[in-house]
């Protein structure tokens, strides 16, 4: 019966304190990471509306480029004709 009372102290004494310590640290980095996911998120939807009129201005890059493209077989043809 000595024995168990012994035993029962060193797991009040000792484990216990160390598991609480362990969990403390644990618990800390759960904390960190949780601040660091609020930041992305809130990062994320900042950047969400950022980039609202992307597809509008890629859209008439893609206009330009053809336009360009046209324009330079036109000319490329022009200048053919003069060199051949």
């Amino acid at each position: 019966m000595v024995l168990w009372w012994i035993g029962n102290a060193v797991l009040l004494l000792v484990v216990l304190p160390v598991v609480i310590a362990l969990l403390n640290r644990v618990l800390a980095a759960v904390e960190r990471i949780r601040a660091a996911a609020d930041d992305i998120l809130a990062g994320g939807g900042e950047l969400a509306g950022r980039l609202e009129p992307v597809p509008a201005a890629l859209a008439r890059t893609g206009r330009t480029i053809d336009e360009v493209a046209a324009g330079a077989t036109r000319y490329a043809g022009s200048v053919a004709k003069l060199l051949g």
